[in-house]
């Protein structure tokens, strides 16, 4: 099998399951760090606050969510104008294009995974007897 180039220090010379989840696991934390350095400072501000309603419950949680689809949300954003931008001729960094679009996909897919997991959790406890 032919080695396929080393793109950003992630390189795959084909191989097993093993190898490729190695790889996967290699540019998850990749995508983990990228998101840090992206993430605007105001959002982690935003979220250390604790407010309350009338009930005197707290809505940090409900404040963490909004932020987070707001993360996402302006990040396909970016992602979309790059691409108008490329298809434009705009820009010709077509790697900043695909790193931008890469890390939509992936807060897309985090963003996801958490509604199905508030779906499933709000589910069950719809089953529970009163």
């Amino acid at each position: 099998m032919s080695s396929i180039p080393s793109v950003g220090g992630v390189s795959y010379n084909g191989g097993g399951i093993a190898e490729i989840m190695a790889l996967r696991q290699q540019i998850i934390s990749r995508s983990t760090v990228l998101q840090q350095v992206h993430a605007p400072q105001a959002a982690s501000g935003a979220q250390a606050a604790t407010a309350t309603n009338a009930n005197g419950a707290t809505s940090g949680f409900a404040n963490a969510l909004n932020n987070a689809l707001g993360g996402v949300n302006a990040t396909q954003m970016r992602a979309e104008t790059l691409s108008s931008d490329y298809e434009q001729g705009k820009t010709q960094d077509v790697a900043k294009v695909m790193l931008a679009r890469q890390e939509a996909q992936v807060g897309f897919e985090a963003t996801l995974q958490v509604r199905n997991k508030l779906l499933s959790a709000y589910q069950d406890i719809m089953k529970l007897g009163v």
